[in-house]
């Protein structure tokens, strides 16, 4: 009885094992899959750039890839067009992040108002940034490019 009951705990062990390594290999193919369908020129462009950068997400667009990564502990996107230039990133920040003059002027200027959304680009050398303030009936998505303070990008009344 004792060596059946052992055997039967060897089996289950044994079980375990095999469903773990199934785990693995499932998630490593399916790493590998959603790189299959990005282009090589992308994907070698990406890894010159971001060679440390583990457990990346693509998306396919018509014209353009988009790579999403954790980058120095903010969640970073990466866009690329088909022959593997760099577009641009993008990352959400918090309002610390922000230059200080702008966390001045945003300060002054939005009363009222909630941020419900808060992003860089970096394009070409040049940051921009773009915030949403919205108050019960308006959304206000503000720009500030090139060290400029804040102007209005867009503004959508709320129904």
């Amino acid at each position: 009885m004792l060596k059946l009951i052992n055997l039967n705990l060897l089996n289950k062990q044994k079980m375990k094992k095999m469903i773990l390594m199934l785990a693995i290999s499932i998630s490593s193919l399916a790493a590998f899959a959603r790189e299959e369908n990005v282009s090589k020129k992308v994907l070698d462009a990406f890894k010159t750039e971001f060679s440390t950068v583990i457990d990346v997400q693509w998306t396919a667009g018509s014209d353009y890839y988009k790579a999403s990564f954790t980058y120095n502990e903010k969640h970073v996107f990466a866009y690329y067009n088909v022959d593997g230039d760099l577009l641009g990133l993008t990352r959400y920040i918090s309002p610390a992040d922000l230059p200080m003059s702008l966390q001045i002027s945003l300060k002054n200027n939005s009363g009222g108002y909630w941020i419900s959304d808060l992003f860089e680009v970096a394009k070409n050398g040049v940051t921009t940034y773009y915030i949403t303030l919205e108050k019960a009936d308006t959304k206000t998505v503000l720009k500030s490019a090139v060290g400029s303070d804040w102007e209005v990008f867009k503004t959508v009344k709320k129904s």
